[in-house]
């Protein structure tokens, strides 16, 4: 199957303060020659230790950041190669869920007028009824459109965000560390929801986490990311079953999986 998102050996630097007049510092690379491959309906799992690079990565594949070197491919179309308004155009194919539901939402706005913030980026001015109705696909109540952030507990605000995500019917979704800040029942009914979703619009997932244990029954393959490089990259059951580094290792003993079968402990 062809790749809907094509990452081909991306790397990104960062420009470090001068220590000392004479000598600059050497730029810091958050990602070092990383490639991945996502086809339509399947789910890459990011993992890594915090500074691995993961959220880097993500940023680049929605077009945040400009890679140094490599490519970000979408549809077969280099998105770094397009113009900032032909961006928007092509962003409505991919979206993302951040980590702060509650930061990634305007608190002076209401509800509907976040979730519709896509469809009026790609010039959708009437989309009442759309907002209505990604609102009911994530469990919450369509009037809740006209009511405010604050409103509402953690993981209905991240219900809100993956309606916000989810209204331009997008063909991927890029969620990082799209759960960690929930408690484990919501968690777990988030996820589901996602997988839902994944499987009644025919999803791709970009899944970016730090812990092996929410990707471990979410992901077809992983990517596990050490100091920005690749440390084990390929089918998310052959990695959890055995793993080739000690750093996978450790991983998986953080997140308490039973490695001969990637359930949690």
């Amino acid at each position: 199957m062809s790749a809907l998102l094509d990452i081909r050996g991306v790397t990104r630097r960062y420009p470090q303060p001068r220590r000392h007049l004479l000598h600059p510092e050497p730029p810091l690379v958050a990602v070092n020659d990383v490639s991945a491959r996502i086809a339509p309906g399947e789910t890459l799992g990011i993992v890594g230790e915090s500074g691995s690079g993961k959220t880097t990565l993500a940023r680049m594949v929605m077009g945040f950041e400009t890679p140094d070197e490599g490519q970000v491919l979408f549809d077969g179309e280099d998105l770094h190669d397009l113009s900032a308004a032909a961006l928007r155009q092509r962003r409505r194919a991919f979206q993302m869920i951040f980590q702060d539901p509650y930061g990634s939402l305007d608190p002076r706005r209401s509800v509907g007028w976040s979730v519709a913030q896509p469809l009026r980026a790609i010039g959708q001015t009437s989309n009442r009824r759309a907002v209505e109705d990604v609102l009911h696909r994530v469990g919450l109540d369509p009037a809740d459109g006209n009511r405010f952030p604050h409103e509402f507990s953690g993981g209905q605000r991240q219900r809100i965000a993956i309606a916000r995500a989810i209204a331009s019917r997008p063909k991927l979704i890029v969620a990082d560390e799209a759960v960690s800040a929930l408690d484990v029942s919501v968690r777990a009914q988030i996820l589901n929801l996602l997988m839902d979703l994944q499987e009644e619009f025919g999803l791709a997932m970009l899944f970016i986490s730090h812990d092996l244990s929410v990707v471990a029954s979410l992901c077809d393959s992983l990517l596990v990311l050490r100091g920005g490089r690749t440390v084990e990259h390929g089918p998310a059951q052959d990695i959890l079953a055995a793993p080739a580094t000690e750093y996978t290792a450790t991983l998986l003993a953080a997140a308490r999986l039973d490695p001969p079968t990637g359930v949690p402990a």
